[in-house]
């Protein structure tokens, strides 16, 4: 099947065709046309099967077809819960719609809020926002709804993760209650399905990978390693394989800056991208990784979801990450729109609750390999594959920011062609 089989209008179809990309991923063929039939749509999809895309491409061939956005309004809202997947995002949309006579825009938390109360007093047909800022921007009076006609949930479960709840429900109370409501999501836990009954109306429910699995296009495996090796057989890794672009995910933010000063150190240009990092240090580290300028790019999982770098053949877990979903997610960096990746994770004996806990989500054992010189005098033990059910787990209460400091959130991330990402 081709984009043209989807229902959309030649000027859409031309950007998409422009970007390379020939063949539209399952997410796409399935949501692009219940979403131009103005139906709610729930859809469970994993980082970088083409989600961004089912959604912004309908999205903007209604708004095509609709009313001049007036001053301060908006006709679309993408709800994120991070200020790099909110960027990614308002890239897709300025991208495909280009040929377009829309306008768009992004807001987030961590930068001026001046700028972008200038650029909504001609309002957006597109609006990108993580919930904190937005509701900064609603107090202010530099952004309504009146004219509103959908509501996009991007990544609901890492929204409800980051106890982002209170601002949700605050949002949608402000919103016609006439409205298309689109919700995606790597999984549809009780709590987001909760969430979605006072949403969603009578929706189509989409669902193209099963639930917590390791995308196939990632050979993933571990070497066990003591702690204090890590660093060591990483930069070994580094060098015999030529790596020459890796993303690395620390588990502390203080544990990525000492990694970036080792790497340093011993000659590898690297940069370290976490909350405690300014917005435009944040924004200067990722295009210089997407430039090849940096070889190396440490970050933390709070910025994990955001990360969408073309064609990133390799990802590294210096640390496991707390979290079992997190390690679906961070994998998820490569082996993008069809392509192949590899993801390495350096385990030492500490983190065996973790992969156990890993294991059981993916349901597999992760396969192990021993370098050279680097056997751990203090062993990772062996895992037995736990098969009983998980128990859902509860999202974070959320926390009231400081004043100024909302965000997303507070401070704080093919043999027939190309398939369509982002």
């Amino acid at each position: 099947m081709s984009f043209a089989c989807l229902g959309l209008s030649i000027p859409i179809l031309e950007v998409v065709a422009e970007q390379g990309y020939e063949i539209p991923s399952p997410i796409q063929v399935e949501a692009i046309p219940e979403i131009l039939k103005a139906r709610d749509v729930m859809a469970a999809a994993q980082t970088g099967t083409g989600k961004t895309a089912a959604f912004t491409l309908p999205i903007l061939e209604r708004l095509s077809k609709g009313r001049r956005v007036q001053a301060n309004q908006v006709r679309a809202l993408i709800l994120t819960p991070t200020r790099e997947l909110a960027a990614q995002v308002g890239a897709s949309v300025d991208t495909y719609g280009r040929n377009l006579p829309l306008r768009s825009a992004v807001v987030y938390g961590g930068v001026k809020i001046n700028p972008q109360m200038m650029k909504l007093r001609k309002g957006a047909d597109v609006l990108v926002a993580t919930p904190g800022r937005l509701m900064d921007l609603y107090n202010q009076n530099a952004v309504k709804f009146q004219q509103l006609e959908v509501l996009v949930l991007d990544e609901a479960d890492r929204m409800l993760d980051m106890g982002f709840i209170d601002d949700i429900r605050e949002i949608i109370a402000l919103l016609p209650r006439q409205r298309q409501n689109l919700m995606f999501s790597a999984t549809f836990s009780d709590e987001v399905c909760q969430l979605a009954k006072d949403i969603v109306n009578n929706p189509v429910e989409l669902s193209v990978d099963p639930p917590n699995t390791a995308a196939t296009t990632v050979e993933h495996w571990m070497y066990p390693v003591d702690k204090k090796q890590k660093p060591t057989l990483l930069l070994q890794l580094i060098k015999e394989n030529n790596w020459h672009q890796v993303l690395v995910f620390s588990r502390t933010r203080q544990g990525a800056d000492r990694l970036v000063r080792y790497l340093e150190k011993e000659g590898i240009k690297a940069a370290a991208i976490h909350g405690d990092k300014s917005q435009g240090a944040r924004t200067k580290a990722l295009a210089e990784f997407k430039a090849s300028s940096i070889q190396v790019l440490v970050a933390t999982d709070l910025v994990s979801r955001g990360l969408d770098i073309d064609q990133l053949p390799q990802v590294v877990n210096f640390d496991l990450p707390h979290v079992a979903e997190d390690y679906i997610h961070r994998i998820g960096r490569t082996g993008r729109a069809g392509l192949k990746g590899q993801a390495v994770s350096l385990v030492c004996a500490d983190e065996f609750k973790e992969l156990s806990a890993i294991e059981r989500l993916i349901k597999q054992r992760i396969t192990r390999k021993v370098i050279a010189g680097f056997k751990p005098v203090n062993d990772v033990p062996k895992s037995r594959l736990d098969t009983r059910p998980i128990k859902p787990k509860k999202p974070k209460k959320p926390k009231k920011p400081k004043t100024g400091q909302r965000d997303g959130k507070g401070s704080g991330n093919n043999a027939q062609g190309q398939k369509l990402r982002t």
